[in-house]
């Protein structure tokens, strides 16, 4: 399903995190696409409140922790930068979807990185 919000479909996911070398496109499209499947879940699922979105966003961020090991093997790793960039994605995606209240500690605190 193409994610119909025009704000999320047209947001450059992890951006910073293209622009420097130390990550890999290959694993960073990756994570894009975690962010824009969850853009979708949350079109199709229209989480009723904030408990509910939560679930989707823990769900999305253990897809993000399968990637570690992604990440290790091209010599990269979800560090501080990563986890800020992927954070204030997840927050992005909260406040786009009518989420302005949503914690952004709890939206990833499911996150092992």
């Amino acid at each position: 399903m193409p994610i119909t919000d025009q704000q999320p479909a047209a947001h450059p996911f992890l951006r910073r995190m293209y622009e420097d070398r130390y990550y890999p496109d290959h694993v960073v499209d990756r994570g894009k696409e975690i962010l824009l499947r969850l853009c979708e879940r949350i079109e199709a699922d229209r989480p009723a409140d904030v408990t509910a979105l939560y679930a989707l966003t823990h769900a999305a961020t253990e897809e993000f922790n399968a990637l570690e090991d992604d990440f290790d093997a091209a010599g990269s790793e979800i560090e501080t930068v990563a986890r800020e960039v992927i954070g204030e994605d997840f927050w992005f995606v909260a406040q786009a979807y009518g989420f302005p209240d949503a914690d952004p500690e709890e939206l990833i605190a499911t996150r092992d990185w």
